[in-house]
This record gives C-alpha cells, sequence and structure tokens, in this order.
C-alpha cells in the first residue's frame, strides 16, 4: 500500500499512520446448557435472580461484551455494560450492534421476569432508536427492559440505555412469542429469534 505525502492526504488524514498498538481480551464461559436446562424448571424470575446473584452461570454473550444482570423484578430487568475499546466500531465509538445487543438483552429478559414455570420466549421483531454515541469517557451503562403488554402468546417490552448522570444513549422495543418449553410441547416456530 503506497504511503501518502502531505501533500497528497486529503484534510485531517494522517500522511503516515503510526503503527497500531496490540490489545488482547480473553474470555472464558460456562456450559451454557447447565443454564438452559435449569431454566425449564424455574420460573422466569427465579431463573434471571440466579444468575444475577451468581448462583447459575450467565450467557456466554455476557463475558464476551462485558454484560451483567444487575437487577431482576417482575416484568422488568436492568443489565449493565462497561465500555471498551473491544466494543467499538471503525469510527471510534461502541458499535450500533452493542446497544442492539444491551437492548435485546434487557427487553426479552423483562419478558423472562414476567414467565411462570415451563413457559419460554423469543423475539420476532426489535426495533431500536440510536441517540448518542458511546465511548470511553463513560465507563459504563445500564439498560432497563420492562414489559409494555404480556398476553397468553405475545409480550412487548421497551428498554433505555443511559449512563451514570441520565443521559439517554439509545431506546428499543421489541416483541416476543411465548410458548410452553415443557418436553412434548411444541416450541417455538422454526427460523425465528433467538429465545435468549
Amino acid at each position: 500500500m503506497k504511503r501518502l505525502s502531505p501533500d497528497e492526504a486529503p484534510d485531517g488524514i494522517l500522511a503516515e499512520p503510526a503503527a497500531p498498538v496490540e490489545r488482547r481480551r480473553e474470555v472464558t464461559w460456562a456450559d451454557p446448557l447447565v443454564g438452559a436446562a435449569l431454566a425449564r424448571d424455574m420460573s422466569g424470575l427465579d431463573y434471571l435472580r440466579g444468575i444475577a446473584a451468581g448462583r447459575i452461570p450467565a450467557a456466554p454473550i455476557a463475558a464476551l461484551m462485558g454484560l451483567s444482570l444487575v437487577r431482576a423484578e417482575p416484568g422488568q430487568v436492568t443489565f449493565r455494560l462497561d465500555v471498551g475499546e473491544h466494543l467499538y466500531n471503525p469510527i471510534g465509538s461502541v458499535h450500533g450492534g452493542v446497544f442492539c445487543t444491551l437492548l435485546d438483552s434487557a427487553m426479552g429478559c423483562s419478558v423472562h421476569a414476567s414467565l411462570s414455570r415451563g413457559q419460554a420466549y423469543t423475539s420476532l421483531e426489535l426495533k431500536v432508536n440510536f441517540i448518542k454515541p458511546l465511548t470511553l469517557n463513560t465507563p459504563s451503562v445500564v439498560a432497563t427492559g420492562q414489559v409494555i403488554s404480556l398476553g397468553r402468546r405475545v409480550a412487548t417490552a421497551s428498554a433505555q440505555i443511559t449512563g451514570p448522570d441520565g443521559t439517554l444513549y439509545a431506546h428499543g422495543t421489541t416483541t416476543c412469542l411465548i410458548f410452553d418449553a415443557r418436553p412434548g410441547q411444541s416450541g417455538p416456530p422454526e427460523g425465528n429469534g433467538d429465545g435468549h
């Protein structure tokens, strides 16, 4: 690749970029099927409270991204995200997909916190509004999800990502399908959402 001379470089672009400094991140997690098996025999709220208390392993995605479930109440949950460079996009802020994952987790788990033993859910639709970029200047944010409506087969929920000072970074809504998760019962239709 040809290096640009200062005369050839567009305004604001370094002619000779500095050599990148390599960073590393190590991720460890527990077998996700252990927690999934426990979920079948617990109410959604008890299961999520077990994760928050550390008695049940969190999902591997939580370890990968730096998420933690900090509070679970009926129909409402709060996740914390520790902000790091490993979450950045090419333009120097947290990637929009991270916002989506954090909001999806908070909204989906608010539905999960409303379910009885033997019930499960999967996300059918997700809408996210990005409000403000997130950088290392904000070391952590929380996403609070809450159920809007809960029917026998369909639930809707919303969530907001906020900083320690109350700054709103993103918000979203979701629609979830509720189904019977007991052995021998029909599960979710093929090819739909993630089911957290």
